[in-house]
């Protein structure tokens, strides 16, 4: 415990010493109390060296600082935090694209995503059910390199509507007669806004949880 007056000594200094430190940890102020009762004790014969007692300021002024930096990332962190919440809040009832190879089927909407073609070629998306049968290719023939968007109306291949829900997508991009995956983007409508410990995350309908910085596009 900081006794009244190393805590008195500690503000003269403008140090700013709370008022509660851990019992198991030496402070600011115990460090001050420690080089002020070596100062009072040292023998008169043997005097401390001027450039040991510099020394010890400069390990003062160190564990000063450092406790200031940690103060202001502290502050920082809340402050970008709280940017961040009040960005995603502003979210709710929008559209996201995040990478993902499962989409949810809105019965009146469909189920949309997009493709990120590294380069140019043949696009085919494929929607995929939870046997993993396809149940329907959409073919958009040549595409630039860059993201790709699409949409299924939730037939199948013989115009059957196909219940509300999460299917599988599979991008295959063909080029030079070889036939290669692509990754893939998700479409999902943000209902609500999450502040846990792994940071923001947004509830996206059918979907479940993502990250909040995986979004790569709001629709």
């Amino acid at each position: 415990m900081t006794t009244a007056i190393a805590s008195n000594a500690y503000s003269d200094l403008g140090l700013g010493l709370k008022a509660e430190k851990k019992a198991d940890s030496l402070g600011q102020a115990d460090f001050l109390k420690l080089m002020t009762t070596q100062l009072q004790n040292q023998d008169p014969l043997k005097p401390l060296e001027s450039n040991e007692f510099l020394g010890q300021i400069a390990q003062f002024s160190t564990v000063s600082g450092i406790q200031g930096l940690q103060d202001s990332f502290t502050s920082l962190s809340s402050s970008l935090t709280s940017s961040q919440s009040l960005q995603a809040s502003g979210l709710v009832g929008h559209g996201v694209l995040y990478p993902s190879s499962t989409g949810y089927l809105d019965g009146e909407a469909g189920l949309s995503g997009g493709v990120e073609v590294p380069s140019g070629g043949q696009l085919a998306v494929e929607i995929v059910d939870a046997s993993g049968a396809v149940v329907r290719r959409l073919d958009y023939g040549t595409q630039a390199a860059g993201t790709s968007y699409f949409n299924w109306d939730g037939k199948d291949s013989a115009g059957n509507t196909l219940p509300s829900g999460s299917y599988g997508i599979r991008a295959n991009l063909t080029r030079n007669g070889a036939t290669e995956s692509a990754p893939t983007l998700a479409a999902g409508l943000v209902q609500s806004v999450s502040l846990g410990a792994n940071g923001l995350s947004l509830n996206l309908a059918g979907l479940g949880a993502v990250p909040f910085g995986s979004v790569r596009q709001i629709i």
